[in-house]
């Protein structure tokens, strides 16, 4: 991997990183938004201390561990990633509030565009921000997005350490047995 200075870092503040997305996916994966390594590497979850990537593998929705410059590929298993913000900064709490609700807002058309089976948005507290739910809890939603049904999953950076790799693993493991049913 390919080792980043601060001041190449701090130059990927403010970037935008495309979405891993296409029409009629199974799963469209929402994180809260980039972080300067994945904004100077254009590859989404590429902080080596992030799970997304091994609680994938771990849950069943790849075959292999993969990696974030393999994020492509994720289209082949009906899986995609964008997020709730899409400018890059170094920490969430960086974000204003305006920018949760404005987020929400740009991410419901386009899960109208897309029409995903299900939206998993990483992180209930970026859940609760974009969507103005303030009892939204870990697991399925009652709302939906046309017929798009909605999961929270737990937020898979290192700095959660609520979640463990395995028991987010189960949780994405739910949405997987929901995903292949529906």
């Amino acid at each position: 991997m390919t080792r980043f200075t601060q001041q190449e870092l701090e130059a990927a503040r403010d970037r935008l990183v495309p979405d891993v997305a296409a029409a009629g996916l199974r799963v469209l994966f929402c994180g809260i938004n980039p972080g300067l390594m994945t904004a100077a590497t254009g590859h989404h979850f590429a902080r080596p201390g992030n799970r997304f990537w091994p609680v994938l593998h771990l849950s069943g929705f790849t075959p292999r561990l993969m990696k974030p410059a393999e994020q492509g590929e994720l289209l082949s298993y009906g899986l995609g990633i964008t997020n709730v913000v899409a400018r890059a900064s170094a920490r969430a709490d960086e974000l204003s509030a305006e920018e949760y609700r404005e987020g929400g807002r740009l991410l419901a058309e386009r899960i109208t565009l897309l029409r995903p089976r299900w939206l998993a948005v990483l992180g209930v507290t970026a859940y609760r921000a974009a969507f103005d739910d303030r009892k939204a809890q870990v697991g399925p939603q009652e709302r939906t997005f046309g017929e798009t049904r909605v999961w929270v999953l737990p937020n898979p950076s290192g700095l959660n350490a609520h979640w463990t790799a395995a028991t987010m693993a189960e949780e994405f493991g739910r949405l997987r047995v929901a995903a292949e049913g529906s």
